[in-house]
């Protein structure tokens, strides 16, 4: 590797310190001239440094545009995949901190929908076509050969995972145990963001180790808030609502965000204990005695 190569920004090298001075200490660059060596100021230094020291340091631009050193190490090297949390964002993308001295660029194109400073996402940290170090949220593929099959998982198993990815049909998680789980859009009852982490409860294991997961509680237990929100939105509405077991799958989904079988579970557990009555297609509240309006 030639000097060029290894010395630049981004990289971690080990570099002797050859002089001193009040304001910290200077490194050789190796290319027999004083004039190159590299700066590694004292508000860099993780302890007291001394010529003739052999010191690790992160390499990086200072503003100036000068090539400068730091004791403080990234936790991530290039090529690698971690979450990271997001320093802040610019018209341009976003800046992460994966540990370093400075923050690593995020361009747009790298992203996976919008990011918002302190938010922890999933990046992949590489070097640009200017040589320059950045980090992209397209790790699908990092991801899928760091994973290892859920052999010791079963259905109804609560696991915690961040998402990666969204496709149309659902989003892609990373878990703890380095699982891989999908969450189908209709077992979530909002959209996640990628990077967000959630606890699922599991549905499904395939034979290849992979998870499916939901958000949803069991239908006993989500009997309870189904029928709450019913229940809410009759009250916001006088005590009626153009809704019954004879609304489309399609309507109820968009109204409600559940299934059509959820809904009728819920009306059901709200008809069997007198709070509600259906006439014509319409809902009541069971106090409310309003013909429907003509």
């Amino acid at each position: 590797m030639t000097i060029a190569t290894r010395l630049q920004p981004g990289n971690v090298a080990t570099l002797k310190v050859v002089r001193a001075s009040e304001f910290g200490a200077f490194l050789d660059a190796g290319t027999g001239n004083t004039s190159d060596d590299i700066l590694l100021h004292k508000a860099q230094q993780t302890h007291e440094v001394a010529v003739g020291d052999e010191l690790a340091v992160y390499l990086y631009l200072d503003p100036k545009g000068r090539l400068t050193a730091s004791m403080k190490l990234p936790q991530m090297i290039e090529g690698q995949v971690a979450r990271a949390v997001v320093i802040n964002t610019t018209k341009d993308g976003a800046f992460v901190d994966i540990g370093a001295e400075r923050g690593v660029f995020m361009p747009y194109a790298g992203m996976r929908g919008a990011v918002k400073k302190d938010e922890k996402v999933w990046v992949k940290l590489y070097r640009d076509k200017s040589g320059r170090m950045a980090v992209t949220m397209e790790v699908e593929e990092e991801l899928q050969r760091a994973a290892v099959p859920a052999r010791d998982v079963k259905v109804g198993d609560m696991i915690t995972g961040s998402v990666y990815n969204y496709t149309d049909v659902g989003a892609f998680l990373f878990t703890k145990e380095r699982y891989i789980a999908f969450l189908h859009q209709d077992e979530m009852p909002k959209r996640l963001k990628v990077g967000e982490e959630v606890q699922a409860r599991v549905t499904f294991v395939r034979d290849d180790g992979k998870l499916n997961i939901s958000l949803r509680l069991l239908k006993e237990e989500a009997m309870g808030p189904d029928a709450e929100s019913i229940l809410t939105l009759l009250k916001d509405r006088d005590g009626r609502m153009p809704y019954s077991d004879e609304t489309s799958p399609e309507v109820i989904k968009q109204k409600f965000n559940i299934s059509k079988a959820a809904f009728k579970r819920a009306l059901g557990r709200l008809l069997k204990e007198g709070l509600i009555e259906q006439r014509e297609g319409w809902t009541y509240l069971k106090d409310r005695q309003e013909e429907q309006p003509t």
